[in-house]
């Protein structure tokens, strides 16, 4: 017969060994969250970048394009405005092709303009091709002019990119509920003759269920905080090292992913061992000996 030393020792070793896969299973997981997260960030700053060009029509005073500006602002898919006077615009042709264009054509030929720049929701083409026929109609705009190749680029290849991370993320929650589940039912088949003892001594299964549930509460609690500390510190290196980062894990994406993580960890622990112990209550006194 072993020690009582011996058990605690095994069952200490076993709730290490328990909460040490446990954590790298919740690190997995909690990467894919945040990545997850961090690519619908960068689908929305993407879109949000995309700007429509409203070349405005000559011969219009300041009156009419500070109430041109206005009504733009009130459009439902505008998210703010910028003016680009004929002036600005044409230094800048001149930059960009190192010779202004009145050198060679006599006159500039760049006219004033508003960029808008869109709200997310909106920056697709089947939305655009909605509202930018109604922008060209007006008597103050010469045309509008918008990337539409590379929205078309945007618009098929994030949605495929987001149901790709989607997939893994979803395969690592399946994964991740298997790793977990099995570590606890190891732990659980550890103490398989005690809740054979306790049912033969007439304890109800509720009894008999609240420790090990609590047991796997505590491990899930623990394997939870471990992993979000490792997740927070390699979150904070990534900042530090690369600045647009920084856009990408707001204070938002980082909580969120914290409080999965933890959640998931408590959780999962807590399903599989509700599980795991049901099992061997159900077995008969000569199924215990056999397993």
């Amino acid at each position: 017969m072993s020690s009582p030393r011996k058990r605690h020792g095994g069952g200490l070793f076993n709730t290490l060994s328990s909460c040490i896969s446990t954590t790298l299973v919740l690190l997995l997981l909690g990467i894919v969250v945040f990545f997850v997260q961090a690519g619908a960030g960068f689908s929305r700053q993407l879109r949000e970048n995309f700007t429509l060009q409203v070349l405005v029509a000559d011969s219009l005073s300041r009156a009419d394009l500070y109430r041109m500006q206005t009504e733009l602002r009130r459009l439902p898919y505008v998210r703010h405005t910028a003016y680009i006077s004929k002036e600005r615009g044409t230094a800048e042709m001149a930059a960009l092709m190192k010779e202004a264009p009145s050198d060679f054509l006599g006159y500039s030929p760049i006219p004033d303009e508003f960029e808008l720049y869109l709200k997310a929701e909106y920056a697709c083409p089947d939305s655009l091709q909605r509202h930018v026929p109604e922008l060209r109609r007006r008597k103050d705009v010469a045309d509008v002019i918008y990337p539409k190749e590379m929205m078309n680029f945007v618009d098929y290849a994030l949605p495929l990119t987001g149901l790709v991370m989607l997939i893994v993320a979803g395969l690592l929650a399946f994964v991740s509920f298997a790793l977990i589940n099995n570590t606890i039912r190891l732990n659980v088949y550890a103490r398989r003759f005690t809740i054979h003892t306790m049912k033969l001594v007439g304890a109800r299964w509720r009894f008999i269920r609240r420790p090990f549930l609590l047991r796997a509460m505590g491990i899930g609690l623990v394997s939870g905080l471990l992993a979000d500390v490792l997740l927070g510190t390699g979150i904070y290196m990534m900042l530090s090292l690369d600045i647009y980062v920084a856009t990408l894990a707001t204070p938002t994406v980082i909580a969120t992913t914290l409080a999965v993580v933890l959640g998931c960890g408590m959780l999962l622990t807590l399903v599989c061992a509700y599980f795991s112990v049901n099992r061997f209550l159900r077995m008969r006194g000569s199924e215990v000996f056999l397993h």
